[in-house]
């Protein structure tokens, strides 16, 4: 009850607070080239469902089609404004409506896309327990995954190999101890990496 009030009065306040911002990079990606301001993700949401994750789009127009679902710093599908909304991590900032219609929150494992979660071994599922958030102890401990999978022939089997299973690692950490005093220690932790890049 404490966490869903908290998230709906962090993304009301959040999306207030940064609108002004919101704007003005929906109308720089609108105007690079005409397509989609937002990218709507699918993704595994709270007991196996899914739902669509929102970002800001920070590649060209269908790169879903185009390439692998993991991506690298220098993959050609990222636009220049895509570079610096990623930079930045202005892109999760839409996930914010996610957080405020309750299928987020703003602590909670990284949603995964399907092809990854049906992997998910037994103990592994309890991973899907827990509402997906903006950002985890694994965000903490892995701020730029596009900087690993540089240079990678495939980004997702160098996901799969590299990053996945220390992601899941912490996810189950977080699954195991979360309380609201886990949630506001991430946060600020999340605030600090982010500084820091």
């Amino acid at each position: 009850m404490i966490k869903r009030l908290f998230d709906i009065i962090s993304s009301t306040f959040g999306l207030f607070i940064l609108s002004p911002v919101l704007i003005i990079i929906s109308v720089i990606i609108k105007l690079y080239d005409g397509g989609t301001v937002l990218y709507k993700a699918p993704r595994v949401g709270l007991n196996g469902k899914m739902f669509k994750m929102y970002k800001f789009r920070s590649m060209v127009v269908n790169a879903d089609k185009i390439g692998a679902s993991s991506t690298t710093k220098s993959d050609p599908r990222i636009t220049p404004i895509g570079r610096f909304v990623r930079k930045t991590k202005i892109d999760e900032i839409p996930q914010l409506i996610n957080v405020f219609l309750g299928q987020m929150s703003v602590v909670g494992p990284r949603p995964e896309v399907k092809f990854f979660t049906d992997k998910f071994t037994q103990e592994e599922k309890a991973i899907l327990t827990v509402k997906p958030g903006i950002t985890d102890f694994a965000s903490v401990w892995n701020s730029d995954e596009g900087k690993i999978l540089e240079g990678a022939e495939d980004p997702d089997k160098a996901y799969e190999e590299l990053i996945w299973p220390e992601k899941k690692r912490l996810q189950l950490k977080y699954v195991a101890e979360n309380n609201f005093v886990i949630d506001i220690k991430i946060i600020f932790l999340t605030l600090a990496a982010i500084f820091k890049n």
